[in-house]
């Protein structure tokens, strides 16, 4: 079992950068995809991006394609979502997920962490 802990997220002016982090403990982290979802008041948790172990593949929803950029630190054991051009329909619970493969993660199939909140004013 992998634990993830969540952090950075906070209150933001619409157009300004946000950098959220994901530090995994507990099984090795060693060969895991991780991802981000997120969850807005009243809508369903969707999918915003995966990377894979190596971080050769990465992967975007569309609404945030081109404003976010996915990484990771395996040696630190940390995912990272940076957040950049932050609009009003950015604002939700951001969680992160590891989970075996991408498809899997990219599913929701996996570890969760508690989430961190993310609020963009207009």
């Amino acid at each position: 079992q992998v634990q993830l802990v969540e952090s950075g997220g906070g209150l933001v002016q619409a157009g300004g950068s946000l950098r959220l982090s994901c530090a995994a403990s507990g099984r090795t982290f060693s060969g895991y995809a991780m991802g981000w979802f997120r969850q807005a008041p009243g809508k369903e948790r969707e999918f915003v991006s995966v990377i894979s172990y190596s971080s050769n593949s990465k992967y975007y929803a569309d609404s945030v394609k081109g404003r976010f950029t996915i990484s990771r630190d395996n040696a630190k054991n940390t995912v990272y979502l940076q957040m950049n051009s932050l609009k009003h329909e950015d604002t939700a619970v951001y969680y992160c997920i590891a989970g075996t493969t991408i498809a899997s993660v990219s599913a929701g199939s996996g570890s969760w962490g508690q989430g961190t909140q993310v609020t963009v004013s207009s």
